[in-house]
């Protein structure tokens, strides 16, 4: 007959069976009981820790286990600058507008002496401008008026502002919200050219569409 200890190694209930086998027989000397005790010792060990190895195994194959293919966390850094700037411009606008060959880059309207009417050479200025910032109404604009050396201070600040004004009317037309747009008169103050001749004096009667950072 089989030893029913290799019949079922793992049934714990079988021990006694293995015992009763190994116990010594009557009238058996002590060294043999010694080496049935051995026996039964080894045997029992052996069986629990077969019993610790199978649980073990089954615990790193359980449900917490990650699922095969499954794609690693990526902790999101909120440090990390976005595509659109606090401004309420992206990168692509702000390339458009920094692009010498886009009619974005184009920011000045140039006015006649004494005048705050957009003249017909800048409309188009004031039409681009308009139509972006209606389709962006989170981006602000100021708009700086400015004067030739002629005249007064006073006369100049004034001539300035309502060059500026001129300029945000023109912009509201096409959409822009008002609150978007600030208007400010630096009057003869900021000459972007220097001279007493018409040609100078031409260049510094304008206004200026300033987007933020500029």
């Amino acid at each position: 007959m089989s030893d029913p200890c290799l019949l079922a190694p793992f049934d714990t209930s079988r021990i006694s069976a293995c015992r009763d086998i190994h116990k010594p027989c009557p009238g058996s000397n002590s060294s043999q009981l010694s080496i049935n005790i051995a026996i039964n010792k080894t045997l029992t060990q052996t069986l629990i820790a077969s019993t610790v190895c199978l649980l073990a195994a089954c615990s790193t194959t359980g449900g917490n286990a990650e699922p095969a293919g499954a794609k690693p966390v990526v902790a999101v850094d909120a440090t990390r600058p976005t595509a659109e700037a606090p401004s309420g411009l992206s990168a692509a606008d702000l390339a458009a507008l920094r692009d010498p060959a886009n009619p974005l880059s184009k920011r000045s309207i140039y006015f006649d002496l004494d005048s705050n009417v957009i003249k017909q050479d800048y409309a188009s200025v004031v039409e681009t401008h308009g139509k972006f910032l209606a389709k962006r109404p989170g981006v602000k604009v100021m708009i700086r008026g400015n004067a030739d050396e002629r005249g007064s201070a006073e006369y100049n600040l004034a001539l300035g502002q309502r060059r500026a004004d001129s300029t945000k009317q023109g912009l509201v037309a096409y959409g822009v919200r008002e609150d978007q747009i600030e208007t400010v008169s630096f009057g003869s103050e900021k000459p972007v050219a220097q001279g007493h001749t018409e040609s100078a004096w031409a260049k510094n009667r304008r206004a200026d569409i300033a987007y933020p950072g500029e």
